[in-house]
């Protein structure tokens, strides 16, 4: 007995396995599940917003808006020198005088 054309039966087994591959492939798709991570900068970013917006805050910038509109706001300049000074010392150390 002669059989003739032995390739038709892997045409048809790997036809079956392209039906099973996308199967396949289908099946993985649907078991993949979306993810969100929030990376610490963010979670810090988050916090000094919260911070931000505290009560305890927005009523502190409340009274300063107050206090600067009725004129009663006091900025003591000794204070305001002690912390520039740092400032330009390191200037003068620099060179970086412009």
């Amino acid at each position: 007995m002669k059989i003739n054309e032995t390739g038709r039966v892997n045409g048809i087994s790997s036809y079956q396995r392209n039906i099973e591959n996308r199967e396949h492939a289908v099946d993985k798709k649907k078991r993949q599940v979306d993810q969100v991570s929030i990376s610490a900068e963010a979670k810090g970013l988050l916090e000094v917003q919260n911070q931000v917006t505290s009560p305890e805050r927005l009523s502190r910038i409340a009274e300063l808006k107050e206090s600067v509109s009725t004129g009663t706001y006091h900025v003591d300049a000794k204070q305001i020198a002690e912390k520039m000074l740092p400032y330009f010392k390191s200037i003068v150390e620099s060179g970086d005088t412009k």
